[in-house]
């Protein structure tokens, strides 16, 4: 049994699609509201809160194997829980600021979460993508209103990544050999500048999507309010505001892993086009 935990996001969604289509091992899908949630037919709803341990219990009885989404703050009760229940094999999804930006307090709670991973006694995978396409969902109030974006650092390019990608190195990770103690960097195939990720969803439109680029003080007023100041900062230096050739490298490993290229930014947008009409 395969314990997809954040079952209801941008990866967890797509992996249990993915799970489920490859058949193999049981799927079983956490969910806060199992009444509310829509899985494909054979995949098993649970109710479970990752802040609250110890309403996983039932969620965990029987699973081999853990996709897991950190959660606020209850990651060592977790997995604590998990080892308990007999979990064997983790995949953990990480952040490749990890390796990039090390200083930042996002970074700092994601390698916190690796090492007690790897001290829990259970295998594990680690997977470390950078800016995920769906961010581009941040504008789609403004493409559908006034087809335009106003965004800091237009013409910066960061190798993007699809989350179906994220979920296709995940399904081999939990599925496959050869993936236990490993580290994943992913991304997408080519660096991706804001301005280009317009024109990919304006393609997608039919319409052309215009970009007024904007300074990084007016952007954190933007950010602040809902991201917090700390966090609205550490966000601008990764979109553009401190970019390293760390954080700019294209990596292959979905390729590597899965056999398959990784998706272009302009497969999301296809994909995803309703979002912004």
């Amino acid at each position: 049994m395969i314990l997809v935990t954040g079952a209801t996001g941008n990866i967890g969604s797509a992996l249990v699609r993915q799970l489920r289509g490859a058949g193999g091992s049981p799927v079983r899908a956490l969910t806060r509201d199992a009444a509310r949630a829509s899985f494909p037919d054979g995949v098993e709803a649970v109710e479970g809160d990752l802040a609250r341990p110890a309403s996983l219990e039932p969620a965990l009885e029987g699973v081999r194997s853990v996709f897991l989404v950190p959660g606020p703050g209850a990651d060592a009760d977790v997995l604590t829980a998990a080892r308990q229940a007999g979990v064997e094999h983790v995949v953990l999804v990480s952040s490749i600021t990890v390796l990039t930006h090390p200083h930042l307090s996002v970074a700092a709670g994601n390698l916190a979460v690796e090492r007690l991973l790897r001290d829990s006694g259970m295998s594990w995978t680690i997977l470390r993508p950078t800016q995920f396409a769906s961010n581009a969902l941040w504008w789609a109030a403004s493409i559908r209103e006034h087809r335009s974006i106003r965004t800091p650092y237009a013409d910066v390019g960061l190798p993007t990544v699809h989350p179906a990608d994220i979920a296709a190195v995940a399904r081999a990770a939990l599925t496959g050999p050869g993936h236990h103690g490993r580290t994943y960097a992913l991304t997408g195939p080519e660096r991706v500048t804001p301005r280009q990720q317009a024109r990919a969803i304006g393609t997608a439109l039919g319409h052309e999507v215009s970009v007024e680029e904007i300074g990084r003080d007016e952007a954190h007023r933007q950010m602040a309010p809902f991201l917090g100041d700390r966090t609205a900062h550490a966000v601008l230096d990764l979109m553009g505001g401190d970019v390293n050739d760390a954080l700019l490298e294209v990596h292959d490993t979905v390729r590597r892993v899965t056999g398959s290229p990784a998706r272009t930014f302009g497969q999301w947008a296809a994909e995803n086009a309703a979002a912004f009409r």
